[in-house]
Order: structure tokens, then C-alpha cells, then sequence
């Protein structure tokens, strides 16, 4: 190659590398501009009653005839059953469930250590119902079936359950509620830096929690969402 082709391909070298460089210096420029975004989180609540009440009713009967036992927890059952009734409970809404008999004597109970009653019955009535007001009303009046001999127990794992299930009804516009409440924090931190709110560079809708509104008020559930939110920041 002469001199003159060594110095025109010197100069095509050097050209390339500079456009080379341009263009890089331009891509990590956008790329940059691209990065700059604020993450915020938005939250959206509410209140909502409570659509499905489910009541385990659970009672026993004791004694020391096993027939006995069998006919008072029948007879209690049936007392159940119809003591719901009253307030519009029936139908498919009640289930009843075989009795558990416990045997103390069968058991090892002898002596000192043998209960009074050989012979132990327990049986559940549940009641699943939409009927929030009247399941309401018949907790509040259960002592009609302790007058009526009714021995009613209270035991861990057959609390009442008051649930809501029809969040797929309520989602949409909670979510919007969130990621509306993420962009007015964005653009509260975008104006205090000069820019503007952009684009969602990338959003995480969070899990919904159904929780009771306070102890004492089970049949009212607070709805809570928590949208966490990538904006991007645009400089004016």
C-alpha cells in the first residue's frame, strides 16, 4: 500500500472510532435518562360487611347409660336445628353431624379418676348462611337453648367465622385506587426535585389482606391493598 492509501485508511480508522465513541457516549446518555424513576407505594382501603357467616353450634350430653345419652343428644340436636329455624336458619343452610362418644371406663378412668359420667356425647349443628343479620340474632339469643338444657360448648378451632368473598368484585377499582395514590406520592417527589411524573417503568400489585375492623365487630371486614410502583422521572 503506498503512502497515500495508508493515510486515507488512517483517516476512515480514525473517523469509525469517533462515531464509535459518539454513538456510545449517546447510548449510555439515553440509557441513563432511562434509570431515573421513583419507586412509591399507593394504598387503597375499605370497609365491607361480611356476605357469609359459618357457626359450628357444638353441645354435648353425658351419663352413665349409653342409650340415654344417645336419645339426650339426639333430642338436643333436633332442639338445635329448630331454634335456627326460628330465624329463617333451615334448610340446606343446616348440617348435622354424628355424635362422638367418648368412653372414660374404656379409656383407662377407674377409680378416684373416673368422672362422674361414664359416658360423654358431642355433636355439631353447622349453620352456613348468607343471612349475616339473623345468624347475628340467634348468637345473641342462644341462651334460649341453655334454658332449654342445651349444654352449649365454647372450644378452640369452632369459633363463628364471618367471611367476605367477593373480592374479585372490588379489585379493579381498589387497584386503581392504589396506583392512583402511588402516582400523586410520585409526583409529590418529582416536583420536589424539579421533574415530572413519566411512564410506569414497572408496578407490583401487592397482596390484598381481608382482616375483621376490630374485635368486636367480626361481621365487618377491612379490605387492604398495597401497589408498589416504578415511575419514571421526566426533567422539563
Amino acid at each position: 500500500m503506498n503512502n497515500f492509501g495508508a493515510i486515507v485508511a488512517g483517516l476512515f480508522v480514525g473517523i469509525g472510532v469517533l462515531s464509535a465513541g459518539w454513538f456510545a457516549a449517546g447510548a449510555v446518555g439515553e440509557f441513563k435518562d432511562a434509570q431515573r424513576y421513583v419507586t412509591v407505594k399507593g394504598l387503597a382501603e375499605r370497609e365491607v360487611p361480611a356476605n357469609l357467616a359459618i357457626w359450628p353450634v357444638v353441645f354435648n350430653a353425658a351419663g352413665n347409660d349409653l342409650g340415654k345419652v344417645q336419645d339426650d343428644i339426639e333430642a338436643d340436636t333436633e332442639k338445635v336445628i329448630a331454634f335456627l329455624a326460628n330465624y329463617g336458619l333451615d334448610g340446606d343452610a343446616v348440617t348435622r353431624s354424628a355424635p362422638r362418644i367418648e368412653d372414660y371406663l374404656a379409656r383407662g378412668y377407674s377409680g378416684g379418676n373416673r368422672p362422674e359420667n361414664r359416658y360423654s356425647a358431642e355433636a355439631t349443628v353447622l349453620l352456613r348462611s348468607e343471612d349475616i343479620a339473623a345468624v347475628k340474632q340467634a348468637q345473641q339469643d342462644a341462651g334460649k337453648l341453655v334454658r332449654e338444657g342445651v349444654v352449649l360448648l365454647n372450644q378452640w378451632g369452632a369459633q363463628t367465622q364471618f367471611l367476605f368473598t367477593e373480592l374479585n368484585a372490588i379489585k379493579p377499582e381498589m387497584i386503581a385506587q392504589a396506583t392512583q395514590a402511588a402516582r400523586e406520592a410520585a409526583a409529590k417527589f418529582a416536583d420536589d426535585s424539579g421533574a415530572r411524573v413519566g411512564g410506569i417503568r414497572q408496578a407490583n400489585q401487592g397482596l390484598f389482606t381481608i382482616s375483621d375492623r376490630d374485635a368486636h365487630t367480626p361481621e365487618i371486614k377491612k379490605v387492604r391493598v398495597v401497589s408498589t410502583v416504578d415511575y419514571f422521572l421526566v426533567g422539563d
